[in-house]
């Protein structure tokens, strides 16, 4: 089919928009209070008709069975969003397929640690973001808690400093779907729900444990619910990219027990088989010192260097924390340290990345980059620069100094860290510290430790190292991304390829947050680790 043709050609634009429904089944989604809401009925889905178009510019008709918003756990808090849609092949192209043993791709369309609901979807591809404009739901959530919009539209984060909704996975739904794969998108709280009382109900560990729930409603389901359940790939961009990375390294780790009990989640596994992560926004209690050591010199977009000072504080203490790592770099590279990850970087990523660019341009479209470009050396279809030039190529950074943990308690990470009526808290302690609100007692909340274990991947590959996590490991990230360090990525792999597991990393030359440009690839990848042939009849 071409579905994983054409590596580094992006989808965008590439997918027709064509969806039509054209017969349906009894089909209202079970009711939350009713005795059997976790078993899934294969029969309520509606009919429907979408033309996707491949990676190679080729159009693809698939008829796919749709099932609308099904709550995944037994008592939610809000179903609004602790819910899922499911959309299975039947017929592609004219031929008949059998998508029972189809690997399954869980796409959570999260960003910015925002809330995702798919309860007014009406086919595949129907996730989003609440702060994403879509409408809430007709009928209220399905307890006391009730979102509010104009909480959201005020919370830490709504101003710029807010990472990209979770984009790059949509153009990998369609296709996915259009390879005979089962896509399964699941919407989740986040930060900005507020209840009736003033209470947040979305911030952290919630987002986590409703993708958990999520994938326990899937396996408990086998057998009834289309595909694979033993071959889920989670994909998510951003924030969502970190709750993807989080859901593979934490599969079935006891620490989410009680929280998943309170949902009433279905008595099941939710270990996932592999895992996508587009850019992901993670490791959150050491980013601020990851992004300092990246883009501590460069500039604001105004123009304005950030406090040096803080800046420099922050370096030291990311340079500890990655001497405490004590990973070794892919490649043979040996130990990393904050005094040779630039070169590690380079080495590793960066040139690769620019040579993987410049190499598929014609001649005259790759003169006329490098002409622009004169910090990069071309010889031997090979591109090398230095780690300086490379910054002054980025340019501007994006976050002011501290990124995540802003000593205003501005940052979505901040909210994301809030509690009961409390908006948003520090969650670092040179945070804390320096503190400029008053609102602070200067020290971490006793809380917060815990929550940043549950919220941590490096927590369930390092500290805790997780047997159940996933084994395959797709990891995107593009050059030019400030939204975070470039080193979170890099520290992410290397641990895993540490621990023997499957890593296909590489960064998207020029390009920003959320980029996607081989979205054919992922498919085939997802077709290769899963061993998946495709049935057709």
């Amino acid at each position: 089919m071409g579905i994983g043709a054409t590596a580094g050609v992006a989808a965008v634009g590439g997918i027709a928009l064509s969806a039509n429904a054209s017969s349906s089944k009894s089909s209202s989604p079970s009711s939350s209070s009713s005795s059997d809401t976790l078993v899934f009925d294969p029969d309520a889905y509606t009919k429907l008709t979408k033309t996707v178009t491949d990676t190679a510019g080729t159009k693809h008709t698939v008829v796919y069975h749709f099932w609308k918003a099904i709550t995944y756990v037994a008592n939610p808090v809000d179903a609004t969003y602790q819910s899922l849609i499911v959309s299975s092949p039947v017929e592609i192209d004219g031929k008949a397929v059998d998508a029972s043993n189809a690997p399954i791709l869980l796409a959570n369309s999260i960003g910015g640690y925002l809330p995702a609901s798919v309860a007014t979807a009406t086919e595949v591809g129907g996730g989003g973001s609440a702060m994403g404009g879509g409408a809430a739901p007709s009928g209220a959530p399905s307890s006391a808690a009730s979102a509010s919009a104009s909480a959201s539209a005020a919370a830490p984060g709504a101003n710029g400093n807010t990472n990209a909704t979770g984009g790059a996975t949509s153009s990998n739904q369609l296709l996915a779907l259009a390879a005979g794969y089962v896509v399964i998108e699941p919407g989740a709280r986040g930060r900005t729900l507020k209840n009736s009382s003033g209470e947040y109900y979305g911030t952290a560990p919630t987002a986590i444990v409703d993708l958990k729930a999520a994938v326990r409603y899937v396996k408990s389901n086998k057998g009834r619910i289309p595909g694979n359940v033993e071959r889920i790939v989670s994909a998510g961009t951003s924030a969502g990219g970190a709750l993807s990375s989080l859901l593979g390294a934490s599969g079935d780790s006891p620490i989410y027990d009680k929280y998943l009990k309170e949902l009433g989640a279905a008595d099941a596994s939710d270990a996932i088989f592999a895992t996508g992560a587009w850019c992901p926004i993670t490791d959150l209690e050491h980013a601020d010192g990851a992004y300092e050591w990246n883009w501590g010199g460069n500039d604001l977009s105004t123009g304005k260097a950030v406090d040096q000072t803080v800046s420099k504080a922050l370096q030291a203490q990311f340079a500890e924390y990655q001497a405490g790592l004590k990973l070794r770099g892919l490649g043979g590279f040996g130990p990393l340290n904050a005094r040779n990850l630039d070169e590690y970087m380079v080495e590793q990523y960066l040139e690769p990345s620019a040579t993987t660019y410049l190499a598929a341009l014609s001649d005259s479209a790759r003169a006329t980059y490098l002409k622009a470009n004169t910090f990069i050396t071309w010889s031997g279809g090979k591109a090398t620069f230095t780690w300086a030039d490379f910054l002054t190529h980025v340019g501007a950074r994006k976050k002011d100094a501290p990124a995540f943990d802003a000593f205003d308690l501005s940052a979505g990470e901040n909210n994301e860290f809030g509690t009961g009526k409390t908006l948003a808290r520090h969650f670092t302690a040179y945070g804390a510290k320096n503190d400029s609100t008053g609102l602070s007692s200067k020290r971490v909340p006793s809380d917060i430790p815990a929550k940043l274990d549950l919220m941590n991947p490096m927590y369930h590959l390092v500290e805790k190292v997780n047997p159940n996590r996933s084994k395959h490991w797709w990891i995107r990230l593009g050059t030019k991304d400030s939204d975070t360090s470039l080193t979170v990525a890099a520290n992410l792999a290397a641990r895993l390829d540490n621990l023997g597991d499957d890593v296909n990393h590489i960064y998207y030359w020029d390009e920003g947050h959320g980029a996607n440009t081989d979205p054919g690839d992922f498919i085939t990848w997802i077709a290769q680790v899963t061993g998946h042939k495709a049935k057709r009849r």
